[in-house]
């Protein structure tokens, strides 16, 4: 008969706890795939990425072949001037349409440019000095060329200060895609751990109407004291009121974890996860050098050095000593029949070489270059402190995972062994060997072993992920990860 009242309070606890409508399961990879299509922060960082992108395409486009064309249609110019010679003053009229062709290649081993220039106009002039109308054609093709000497090469420079922001915009981008997702781990198995505690609770309470029907049937039948019904009626009320704070932080929890993953907030959900213990081999030496060659966060310290060397030699270019080398070649013809343009053509050629050298500058120069020298070692440093700073973070995360495996294994034992003196001790209550008060403390103390065991099991799995972030290596998948994630945000931006 007690067999038979347990079994109706069970289901009725169970009806109790069940929501009126289906909850929608959902895993922690499922959890990530809609925190990274919702997230904004991931969003923003895409953006950030495409940009950079895009600066380094248009750029590149720079460097390509141009082709330009310049029109005048129509140019009129009617005026009096004066003639110092004669001390005479006469009218000029002129109508003009002009057009020019141009192709420039840049050059960037050289930053020089190289342009294909062909200008045709045609004029119709008067001057009234001497009464003199001309109507003819005009036309100039040549080439030029126009190098920079004794300076650096500016086109390399702007070209590889945008790859460096476009590495670092990918690898901002790579970053935060880790931390949401140990963000959310964090949250999914913060979330399972109160699923869990409710569960625990749920356990604990049927337990204690186990044993408030036993003390029940005994004072009923004379064999207890009322006072020990009064104790387990005590019991299984703080056991009940547990269950429904258990209940009140899950829910809570779950709105926080549907916001963080950009779920709304009225979506029936509930957690899935499976912590059993696997021991993951994890080997140190394997974790350091990973580390160290592909974390990321110290090839944006390196991307730093090389800015600030770049921003260096732009320094040292202040006030500097520099040239300009300037070449053209081609023909002129002049002719009233434009069929006949080139027929007394004339060659045109010029060179000529220009200097800019600075005197005395009162040491800005010298100053502005110490500052980007000071900037170079200070990144410098900064590059070895996040060195060492990575290495003291794998190797703590080794010793937490070793650590976590010994809490684990301890944890089962304490739980079988809660079990087991649950269970004689509350045989022994059925006796009447021991109170309501002491069978309470044995069942707090399995209730805690289970919640250890659990905290346990998730804090490895969370432990596991930080040596991921931290070391850039799945030991579970045995892979890399960050070469991975890089490829595919760089394809999914070139799409």
């Amino acid at each position: 008969m007690t067999t038979k009242i347990i079994n109706v309070i069970v289901l009725l606890i169970g009806a109790l706890f069940l929501p009126l409508t289906a909850q929608q399961p959902i895993t922690l990879e499922r959890s990530l795939e809609v925190a990274v299509k919702n997230s904004p922060q991931i969003r923003r960082y895409q953006l950030n990425l495409e940009r950079s992108q895009h600066a380094l395409n248009a750029r590149t486009a720079s460097l390509k072949t141009q082709f330009s064309l310049n029109l005048t249609p129509l140019r009129f110019d009617q005026t009096r001037r004066f003639n110092d010679l004669f001390s005479t003053w006469y009218s000029t009229r002129s109508t003009s349409s002009s057009g020019s062709f141009t192709i420039s290649q840049p050059l960037q081993w050289t930053d020089g440019t190289l342009e294909l220039i062909n200008a045709l106009s045609w004029q119709d002039s008067y001057s009234g000095f001497q009464d003199i109308t001309d109507k003819s054609y005009r036309n100039y093709l040549y080439v030029s060329y126009r190098q920079p000497i004794f300076t650096y090469n500016r086109t390399k420079l702007d070209l590889n200060v945008l790859e460096l922001d476009l590495e670092n915009s990918a690898l901002n981008y790579a970053i935060q895609r880790l931390y949401l997702e140990y963000l959310v781990t964090q949250n999914f198995y913060s979330v399972y751990q109160k699923k869990s505690s409710m569960s625990v609770s749920i356990d604990e309470y049927q337990n204690r109407q186990q044993s408030y029907n036993i003390i029940k049937n005994k004072v009923e039948a004379g064999l207890a004291a009322k006072e020990e019904l009064y104790q387990a009626e005590l019991d299984l009320t703080s056991s009940k009121s547990k269950v429904q704070n258990a209940e009140t932080d899950l829910d809570n929890a779950l709105d926080g974890f549907k916001k963080l993953i950009g779920l709304s907030i009225f979506e029936d959900i509930t957690v899935t996860a499976d912590i059993t213990h696997t021991p993951v081999e994890i080997e140190i030496e394997k974790a350091l050098d990973t580390a160290l060659k592909y974390r990321m966060e110290l090839r944006q310290r390196e991307i730093d050095i090389e800015n600030a060397r770049y921003d260096l030699l732009r320094a040292s270019a202040t006030n500097e000593f520099r040239g300009d080398v300037n070449l053209s070649y081609g023909i002129i013809g002049t002719d009233p029949d434009l069929k006949n343009v080139f027929d007394n053509a004339e060659k045109s050629q010029a060179v000529s070489i220009q200097f800019q050298i600075p005197f005395i500058d009162w040491g800005y120069r010298k100053s502005t270059i110490e500052a980007y020298k000071v900037s170079v070692q200070s990144r410098e440093l900064s590059f070895e402190d996040q060195k060492n700073e990575i290495l003291i973070e794998v190797r703590q995360a080794y010793r937490n995972l070793k650590n976590l495996v010994n809490q684990i294994e301890i944890a089962e034992q304490n739980v079988r062994n809660a079990q087991l003196t649950y269970d004689i001790n509350l045989e022994r209550y059925e006796n009447g060997d021991i109170t309501s008060m002491d069978l309470n403390l044995f069942q707090n103390q399995l209730s805690q072993a289970k919640m250890s065991k659990i905290n346990a099991l998730i804090n490895y799995k969370l432990e596991l992920l930080n040596m991921k972030v931290l070391s850039l290596y799945d030991f579970e998948r045995n892979q890399r990860v960050v070469t991975d994630m890089l490829e595919a945000s760089a394809i999914s931006n070139k799409k």
